[in-house]
């Protein structure tokens, strides 16, 4: 068997609303809907898939102690310099990189990886700035 490139792609603009959603759960289906694996053409080497605008990012929900034991961390380089934060602090702070962060663990490490979430746009409240694009609404359940 050969394998078969698409020679176009058609890459769409979907809206998911993230209220009320579990985090995980809802990175799953942004990971997929990235990559592309939700429709016939699929080819895991290339971004064939849609862009993705997450609104409501602040009221997303994270199940059991989630919130106070779940810690994200970064460092500087420097020796002392690792620095964490509780899930509960990053939502209130910055609630589209905890989505970000979420999706991110979920997409291959490498060009393409990088490529995929840059097509993530997440925002904290109901409004975008991508309605020329016409969006179409994409039910999680």
């Amino acid at each position: 068997m050969k394998t078969i490139f698409p020679k176009e792609t058609h890459n769409d603009w979907v809206v998911i609303d993230a209220a009320g959603q579990t985090v995980g759960r809802l990175a799953t289906r942004i990971a997929t809907v990235l990559r592309g694996k939700h429709k016939p053409d699929y080819t895991p080497s290339q971004a064939g898939g849609d862009y993705v605008i997450v609104v409501n990012a602040e009221k997303v929900v994270f199940t059991g102690r989630k919130l106070d034991q779940k810690v994200y961390t970064r460092y500087s380089g420097y020796q002392g310099g690792l620095k964490t934060t509780t899930a509960r602090v990053m939502l209130d702070r910055h609630p589209d990189r905890v989505i970000r962060h979420a999706v991110w663990g979920m997409l291959p490490k490498n060009r393409l990886g990088r490529k995929l979430i840059r097509r993530l746009k997440v925002y904290a409240g109901d409004a975008h700035p991508h309605q020329a694009q016409q969006p179409k609404e994409l039910e999680v359940a």
